[in-house]
């Protein structure tokens, strides 16, 4: 098992960045490929990003290409999502998630796809 603590959201404005990070404890880091989503008041869950187990290997959502990057650290046990020229579209608490299964980047966009779960992170995008 794993436990998936994010951090890092917060408000900012148009234009504005942000990183969020999770946290990993429990079972070998590296044994997941790790993802991100978010989900907007009144809104379903939606994919962000995801990364594979050994971080060389990266699919984004058509919303947030160019502009967010994900990445891990598997000797901190973490993986980030940056985030470059938010909007207010943006507005979301952000997960981290944690699947164990072969990565393959059309799966890992189903949040069906992932074992565990973080909290969750409120980011606010104000105009």
């Amino acid at each position: 098992q794993v436990q998936l603590v994010e951090s890092g959201g917060g408000l900012v404005q148009a234009g504005g960045s942000l990183r969020l990070s999770c946290a990993a404890s429990g079972r070998t880091f590296s044994s997941y490929f790790m993802g991100w989503f978010r989900q907007a008041p009144g809104k379903e869950r939606e994919f962000v990003a995801s990364v594979n187990k050994r971080g060389d290997n990266t699919n984004y959502a058509d919303s947030v290409k160019g502009r967010f990057t994900i990445s891990r650290d598997n000797a901190k046990n973490t993986v980030y999502l940056q985030m470059n020229s938010l909007k207010p579209d943006d507005t979301a608490v952000y997960h981290c998630a944690a699947g164990l299964s072969l990565y393959r980047s059309a799966w890992a966009s189903s949040p069906g796809a992932y074992e565990y779960w973080g909290q969750g992170t409120r980011v606010t995008v104000s105009s």
